[in-house]
Order: structure tokens, then sequence, then C-alpha cells
């Protein structure tokens, strides 16, 4: 055998080998964080290092209020019990508004979506990126269940500038923890969601206002749901 083909063999090896060890340990830190929370994601370090500060503190979903998980559903995945992870329907309308829109983009992501985002990978909006939170939304899905991605959703997501998570948002705004969190305040923490540096939640500003009027009359109407009912009530 050449020398040249040799050389091109092992490194093909190589390169499997390579691939074959990162997917069995990607495989088992998805698998692990079912339990186990998230050491720290690439968005929060960014945050950080940008000088935006970075507040978190974990909680279980038994120390959120019902009120909060059923707000973000209202708010940002109204059909995220009856889906696998994506919204078909949801991602060809964001694409077609934006295609008629490019200046104001309009995003489609479900909660798995914003989950695997916000765990796994960084922000942006590349394709390769995008294939890769395919990928990630798939495995949560089919390894963690809704309730867990819910619960660490609620836990991962900026809930305004270095805010990150329910608990931590909860005592910013309100002084009070994430259980205690009133339908109100739940709604106008989801409110923010789609910009939390943009948007103003205490005191409110008038799209939160607004938006948190909408989102309560879609939890009143969401909450009869047994689905919703059962993934929000206490564990």
């Amino acid at each position: 055998m050449p020398a040249n083909s040799s050389a091109s063999f092992s490194w093909w090896r190589t390169f499997k080998r390579v691939l074959f060890y990162f997917f069995i340990f990607q495989f088992i830190y998805i698998l692990a964080l079912r339990w186990v929370n998230p050491p720290i994601t690439i968005t929060q370090l960014s945050n950080w290092l940008a000088g935006n500060g970075m507040r978190r503190d974990y909680v279980t979903a038994s120390e959120i209020s019902p009120y909060m998980r059923l707000a973000v559903i209202a708010s940002e995945d109204q059909l995220y019990t009856q889906h696998y992870g994506f919204d078909w329907k949801r991602i060809q309308e964001a694409m077609a508004y934006n295609k008629r829109k490019p200046q104001k983009s309009r995003g489609g992501s479900t909660i798995s979506q914003q989950t695997a985002k916000n765990v796994f990978l960084w922000q942006g909006r590349s394709w390769m990126r995008k294939g890769l939170e395919v990928y990630f939304t798939t495995m949560i899905e089919l390894l963690w269940g809704k309730k867990r991605i819910l619960e660490v959703y609620l836990n991962v997501i900026e809930m305004g500038k270095g805010v990150f998570g329910v608990e931590v948002a909860a005592q910013y705004y309100f002084g009070k923890s994430a259980l205690q969190l009133t339908q109100r305040e739940a709604a106008m923490i989801a409110a923010g969601l789609p910009n939390p540096k943009k948007f103003k939640i205490k005191p409110a500003s008038k799209y939160v206002q607004s938006r948190s009027n909408f989102i309560l009359r879609q939890m009143m109407h969401l909450q009869s749901e047994p689905t919703i009912r059962k993934l929000i009530e206490h564990r």
C-alpha cells in the first residue's frame, strides 16, 4: 500500500474513533442532564464575558409556581404538549413572515427548541447551529420528557439582563420565590421572554403590560386542558 494511502487510512480511522467517542460523551451528557442541572451554558458565559452579569439559581419543578409554567406555555408554545419538539406549521408561518419582512424577523421555535439551544448551543441563526438544534431537540424529547424540558427551560432561560432562571427573576422583580409568583407576575415575566434585555418587566413597559394581558387570557383558556393541567401540577 502506498505511503500516502496508508496515511489517509490512518487519519480516517482516527477521525472515526474521535467522532465515536464524541457521540458517546454527548449522549451520556444529555442523559445525565435528565437528573442533573446544566453546570453552565454558552449564553450565560457569553453574557458574563460581555459584562452583563450572570445571576442564576436552579430550583426543582415543585419549587416553581404552576402559573409560571402555564404562562410560558401560553406565551411561547401553546402546542407544547401536542408536538414532539417541533411545531412545523408555526415554523413555516415564521419563515413566510421573515421572507415578506426580512427587517422584522419572527421566531417559530418551540420550548423544546429553545431549551436545546440555550443548554447545548450558542445564539445565532446559522444553518450549522440550526442543524445541531434539530438534533439536540430530538434527543431531549426522547430522553428527558416534557416535564423535565420545561423545568430546565425555566431554570436556564434569560429573563432579564444577566438574570437567568425563574427563581432569580422572581426574587429580582418581585422579591419572592418562584413558587410564590401570582398569575399576573408570571405573565409579566413571560411577556419579556422574546427580548429580555429590551422589554422592561418592572415597572412594566407598555409592551409588557399589553403582552401580559394577552398571556393571562390565553392562560385562562389553556388551564382547563387535561394534558396541560397534568404538566403544570406539582410533582
